[in-house]
């Protein structure tokens, strides 16, 4: 399974990047905000993609076909790992298609249901993101959707790669892998609560505790 860093923050991006943690970026409106103050976007883009060696979605914020084609054909042009992301709906589905058409990859935004994941298939995404934390938030189980993504996507041969998005937590991440996801998005939370365990600690400080009491050096 591919893991992105789901956020805009440089120095989250390349301390993930340096360990070889990551196979690329996701971004959205909200998360550039919080990075790029008064700065142009398009920097802060070029920036991210010098950082990770893979894909980096970034965000249309146009609402119409034209508008999100535009946009994305703008966005692409960047660098050759943008990946344009359109949201699902009716408009950004016929940008989808479009986009593809001129062979830009597309990540498919914003799906909360199998059908909708479906559709976006059948519109040539690249990927789908599926919302898994704001499914859950809405009594859902956002990881049965998941799964029913990834049944629909096998038993038809769908290329679209499934991304899954708004992870919370590790047990989420675990569960993705256990789907079969091709990708997940994580913040950095997310992804260094991976990296800890308290056995871990707890083990290293033993070990060490054990060392200085025999005296010796290496």
């Amino acid at each position: 399974m591919k893991i992105f860093l789901d956020t805009a923050d440089l120095n989250e991006i390349r301390r993930a990047a340096s360990a070889n943690l990551i196979d690329g970026v996701t971004t959205n409106p909200s998360l550039l905000a919080k990075v790029a103050g008064d700065g142009d976007p398009k920097d802060l883009f070029l920036e991210i993609c010098d950082s990770v060696d893979g894909p980096v979605s970034a965000e249309v914020v146009a609402l119409t076909a034209d508008e999100m084609v535009e946009e994305g054909r703008r966005l692409a042009g960047l660098h050759p790992n943008i990946v344009v992301k359109v949201p699902l709906t009716e408009d950004g589905l016929q940008a989808c298609r479009r986009l593809r058409d001129h062979q830009i990859p597309v990540n498919v935004t914003l799906c909360f249901s199998t059908a909708q994941a479906v559709l976006a298939a059948k519109a040539g995404a690249t990927y789908i993101s599926p919302f898994v934390g704001r499914l859950d938030d809405a009594g859902h189980e956002g990881m049965d959707v998941v799964a029913e993504i990834r049944t629909a996507y096998d038993r038809y041969d769908m290329e679209t790669q499934i991304l899954a998005a708004s992870l919370r937590h590790p047990r989420h991440v675990l569960e993705a892998v256990l789907i079969g996801v091709d990708c997940a998005t994580l913040p950095p939370k997310v992804l260094h609560q991976l990296v800890k365990h308290p056995l871990t600690d707890a083990g290293l400080d033993a070990f060490l505790a054990d060392w200085k009491a025999s005296g010796q050096e290496l």
